[in-house]
């Protein structure tokens, strides 16, 4: 397969003679003359190698290369500039750039780099990574990843989001409330007897985290979260997608989302899986989380609602961050663990713990529980618990996160 190779300059003659330079040695090479068209090729195709100028147009060469990098991890960067420096060069090997090549290139100078850069990578693909790469694999979070995470929300995630048909989006949002009812039901059997045995806060940290696994599955399996889809306000900030789209897209999927995890309740009852443990330990647990749920005031379950997407939008967005698989995990492992662990409310949660427990409520565990489960009903369910925690969740995602780092790194300056 020959290599692929991509030049990023906005010189159209330097494009066209470095073209045929590479082409002639057997090399697939694509030019682009503009930021927002090597964008548009690295999003739709994998490149071996890119010649990266560092000035084009008006667009920063090494914010070029940050995005380039996000956007393809494995590619080798070369920076091309007629403005030589040892700082600049510095700086660009810093932001990911394999090498760095001086205007104006002799054509063998040019072949010799690109050689070497293609057997540098044949010789590594057929050798098992060392230690240090795994530690480096495990590790990869960008730190200069938010700008880039923004500006993908805005311009591709939220608006493939607003343009999907109404039947992905009802699909995608059920499994969604199923994955997180399956981290729910986890989480409910994992937590049941813990604390006689490692105390309350470890029970919280452990049911916190076998919780994530349902985080995991909507992120990375796909899936439609209403909780994460908040993230949707950047496009509409942007003016990229109406307010009234939004909305609408948000109202479907929050229904997909319920009907998702009422199917799971009808699963787990219907299963009988809630006789579990010792007296019915697994029942009585879900009885006494949805009962919590149902009998707190208006402001704590806002406040609550408003915290827990918070950190559920950010476990969406480092792992938006993330370019493997194991880091996308670590990414959504500790601030879910965090969110249960402190008692937080996320509104998709608990259309699945508060039905399962009105369920329960008639069955002979329910009997055993000893406590008052008068407010176990559909109505203070959803008027005392599920509304205010639904709008603290908006609160908290479309607020505190996607609007403040869109006004951090997308809005726009007043002109002077």
């Amino acid at each position: 397969m020959k290599a692929r190779i991509l030049i990023v300059d906005d010189d159209g003659e330097f494009c066209e003679s470095s073209q045929s330079i590479l082409a002639g040695e057997g090399y697939e090479v694509e030019t682009a003359t503009t930021a927002e068209d090597a964008l548009k090729k690295v999003e739709n195709k994998e490149y071996d190698v890119m010649l990266l100028d560092l000035q084009i147009g008006d667009f920063d060469g090494m914010r070029l290369l940050e995005r380039v990098k996000a956007l393809q991890l494995d590619a080798d960067v070369v920076i091309v500039t007629g403005h030589s420096s040892l700082d600049t060069a510095t700086r660009a090997l810093r932001y990911g750039a394999t090498d760095y090549l001086e205007k104006p290139i002799q054509p063998g100078k040019l072949t010799t780099t690109i050689t070497r850069i293609l057997r540098r990578r044949a010789t590594a693909a057929m050798e098992p990574p060392t230690i240090p790469e795994i530690r480096m694999q495990v590790a990869n979070f960008d730190s200069k990843a938010s700008p880039v995470v923004a500006e993908a929300l805005s311009r591709d995630v939220g608006t493939k989001k607003a343009t999907a048909s109404t039947y992905q989006l009802a699909v995608l949002g059920m499994f969604a409330g199923a994955y997180i009812a399956f981290g729910a039901a986890l989480a409910t059997l994992v937590g049941h007897d813990i604390p006689k045995y490692l105390g309350v806060g470890i029970a919280q940290m452990l049911t916190g985290a076998v919780f994530s696994v349902g985080l995991m599955l909507v992120v990375i399996a796909g899936a439609e979260l209403f909780t994460g889809n908040n993230l949707m306000l950047i496009s509409a900030l942007d003016r990229r997608v109406s307010w009234a789209t939004l909305l609408a897209k948000w109202a479907l999927v929050f229904a997909a989302n319920f009907a998702g995890a009422l199917l799971l309740v009808g699963i787990m009852y219907g299963s009988g899986l809630w006789r579990a443990g010792v007296d019915y330990g697994v029942a009585k647990k879900a009885l006494a989380i949805a009962n919590v749920k149902v009998n707190l005031s208006l402001p704590e379950a806002l406040l609550r609602g408003i915290a827990c997407n918070w950190l559920v939008c950010l476990a969406v967005w480092m792992a938006m961050a993330a370019r493997q698989v194991a880091c996308k995990i670590l990414a959504i492992l500790f601030p879910i663990m965090a969110f249960v662990a402190l008692g937080y409310e996320h509104s998709v949660a608990n259309m699945y713990f508060v039905p399962l427990g009105i369920v329960l409520r008639h069955t002979e565990a329910a009997a055993q529980f000893g406590a008052d489960l008068s407010n176990l009903c559909w109505s203070r369910f959803l008027l005392h618990n599920l509304l205010p925690v639904t709008i603290g969740n908006i609160i908290g995602g479309a607020g505190l996160v996607a609007f403040l780092y869109w006004s951090v790194y997308l809005k726009k300056a007043p002109a002077d």
